[in-house]
């Protein structure tokens, strides 16, 4: 259930990330007064908070010297979403750092 929960701050916090980056966006072409009125933006907010809350849990349940790096993945989801959903470039420098994450987060798995 930890792990579950887990994967779901993951999740939760990646679509925040990716909501707010459609926000932003809309916020550059827009106004600001239209980003508040953006779906974009409540998405982001609701999913932020939700992660945070499942974050809460999680906490209660595992070591946060474990919890906290298995983050990490992250970093791979969103750089994943930038590259193929935002056209954003990534450079071979970014891709083996993505790499060194994915095997961190493995051995940190398998430890736990």
């Amino acid at each position: 259930m930890t792990w579950l929960m887990l994967a779901a701050t993951c999740l939760l916090t990646c679509v925040g990330q990716i909501a707010q980056k459609y926000t932003a966006e809309r916020w550059k072409s827009a106004g600001v007064l239209a980003a508040l009125r953006s779906a974009w933006l409540w998405l982001a907010v609701t999913c932020l908070a939700l992660g945070l809350l499942s974050w809460l849990v999680v906490l209660q349940r595992m070591d946060v010297g474990i919890a906290y790096p298995m983050l990490g993945i992250n970093f791979v989801l969103i750089t994943l979403v930038g590259h193929f959903l935002f056209s954003e470039p990534v450079d071979a420098r970014h891709w083996t750092g993505v790499a060194l994450i994915i095997i961190g987060v493995f051995l940190l798995g398998y430890q736990a």
